[in-house]
């Protein structure tokens, strides 16, 4: 079953094109990963290669502008490795991150932060900071 898998994707029909440009797509993501500053290789990567134009997706802007500064030389490098390239396009795209709940930091008042802000708060006219300080004082009071 693999040897005729692999028959069907080597093949000169689209599945053969589809598998040459994946094994091109990885050997430039080595390059890359051998070319690029050891702070870029984890936060940015190969997305697509055409007539000569590396496309690079990186994490964020800051990393897409420092992957730009060094478009020329990176663009060198990949050459050297047996790839032509032309130049090099740059793109934003954060990679998903996947949803992880955060602990609760939510600390209770201590005995003397309450009575201290019970005090400042009936020393205060009606209004919106005596109103807070008394949600805050009645949170605090569900907590213990």
């Amino acid at each position: 079953m693999t040897s005729t898998l692999e028959h069907y994707l080597d093949n000169d029909s689209g599945a053969g094109r589809v598998m040459a440009h994946a094994r091109l797509l990885l050997d430039l993501a080595r390059l890359f990963e051998a070319a690029a500053p050891a702070g870029l290789r984890d936060v940015a990567h190969i997305a697509n290669y055409k007539s000569g134009k590396v496309v690079i997706h990186a994490d964020n802007g800051a990393v897409a502008a420092k992957i730009r500064q060094l478009s020329q030389r990176l663009c060198d490098e990949l050459s050297k490795g047996g790839a032509e390239c032309n130049r090099i396009e740059v793109k934003v795209q954060p990679r998903l991150i996947p949803f992880q709940s955060m602990p609760s930091t939510t600390k209770p008042l201590s005995a003397g932060a309450c009575a201290a802000l019970s005090s400042a708060s009936a020393s205060l006219p009606d209004g919106p900071l005596r109103k807070a300080l008394d949600v805050l004082l009645a949170r605090a009071a569900r907590l213990e």
